[in-house]
């Protein structure tokens, strides 16, 4: 059976534009193009639409304007959380000690990894448990009295599992110790209130909410001691140089101004389309066969993931493709070779599981019936590619 549209079910990826925050985004291309930093009227005019941006987002966020940070991507924003917080506590004798966790996106495990590999800083990664979790008491533990920055992302990209980061935060907070959270995955789905939570830094992408490519945000409380990982004039208040991307930040406020007034509906129906497609999918095949990853309640709204056991997930995400459905794989595959991964790792499976990790994610384009496709679909694509596969497992 060939489906004859396509259905996207990899919103954690990307997302696609608001046709909103086109439409906000377009005056600062055809008139508003002057550079911010001009003191003419040109530039005054684009000036006021990236003030105005960042003061919707600060008020969205529960936070001031100038804390607020545009940067690159959500890359950029992890990585000047945890450079810059760094850096400036090496600066000031400080402290040298960076904290993380095992299932961190890579743009916080290779940047840590990279400050550790310098002799002026220390490094511990937590463990977590079968479901992704960290400990707090395993964190409260870890902390040393020259722990700078504790770094612990709200949700998984790969197995969905929200994290407790408000109580990991506030060990933090006790501790006198920076919390910096990436919710590059879990901003839309979260009511912020920064001002109140125990949060110094926080990084979100638009392109993960229904806006533009091409441009971050960064969080950082007032007072948070953090210096620059890019240098040259002095934009964003000295914390990041380059001359603005105005339209894309007035797309970012715009995307995360309409998907925090739809936010209630928009959790409720993913929910529920995604309890949906995991009792479907757990129904087709037995235990032994497929697992769900992550946490089962403790899991983003639109997030369905699983590991098939002695399965190539990137091979699977391939043949779903040639029947009309876009998903992901949590392992990448390189010349038919499956390369395991580290979160399916980290949580405990095994060889025979971990090479086999699925990730389905939905949004407001999905409907019921594109998940009955993928579950009607599903067991013939595993089947089909176990039969034809020439590599073993296991």
């Amino acid at each position: 059976m060939q489906n004859d549209q396509l259905i996207y079910m990899d919103y954690s990826a990307t997302t696609p534009v608001d046709d909103r925050v086109i439409e906000a985004m377009l005056p600062y291309w055809k008139e508003g193009w002057g550079n911010p930093s001009s003191s003419h009227q040109f530039g005054q005019t684009a000036k006021m639409g990236l003030e105005n941006a960042r003061r919707t987002i600060a008020n969205l966020l529960g936070a001031s304007p100038a804390e607020i940070v545009f940067t690159g991507s959500g890359s950029e924003a992890d990585n000047l959380a945890l450079r810059g917080v760094m850096r400036a506590a090496g600066q000031s004798g400080r402290g040298n000690h960076l904290i993380i966790s095992a299932i961190e996106h890579e743009a916080i495990h290779k940047t840590a990894l990279q400050l550790a590999d310098q002799p002026e800083y220390e490094l511990t990664i937590l463990p977590v448990d079968e479901f992704g979790l960290v400990d707090p008491q395993k964190l409260k533990q870890a902390i040393r009295p020259e722990t700078v920055l504790v770094s612990i992302m709200a949700a998984n990209n790969e197995i969905g599992t929200q994290q407790p980061f408000i109580e990991l935060g506030q060990i933090c907070k006790e501790q006198n110790v920076l919390f910096h959270t990436d919710a590059v995955q879990a901003a839309q789905y979260i009511d912020w209130n920064l001002d109140e939570m125990p949060i110094d830094l926080l990084s979100l992408a638009p392109h993960k909410f229904y806006g533009p490519k091409g441009v971050g945000i960064l969080y950082i409380r007032n007072g948070t001691p953090i210096v620059s990982t890019m240098t040259g004039g002095g934009q964003e208040n000295g914390q990041r140089a380059g001359t603005s991307n105005v339209p894309f930040a007035v797309g970012a406020a715009k995307a995360l101004e309409l998907v925090s007034t739809e936010r209630e509906a928009s959790n409720l129906k993913l929910i529920n389309l995604r309890d949906k497609l995991i009792r479907g999918i757990l129904d087709s095949f037995s235990a032994d066969e497929v697992r769900l990853t992550g946490h089962p309640e403790r899991r983003l709204p639109h997030h369905a993931s699983f590991a098939f056991r002695n399965l190539p997930g990137g091979d699977l995400v391939m043949h779903l493709d040639l029947l009309g459905i876009a998903s992901s794989s949590g392992s990448a595959c390189s010349s038919g070779n499956p390369i395991p991964s580290p979160v399916l790792q980290a949580v405990g499976l095994d060889a025979t599981w971990n090479a086999g990790g699925m990730r389905f994610t939905l949004g407001k384009h999905s409907t019921a019936s594109d998940v009955d496709y993928l579950i009607d679909q599903l067991p013939a694509a595993i089947e089909s590619l176990k039969q034809f596969s020439t590599i073993v497992y296991g």
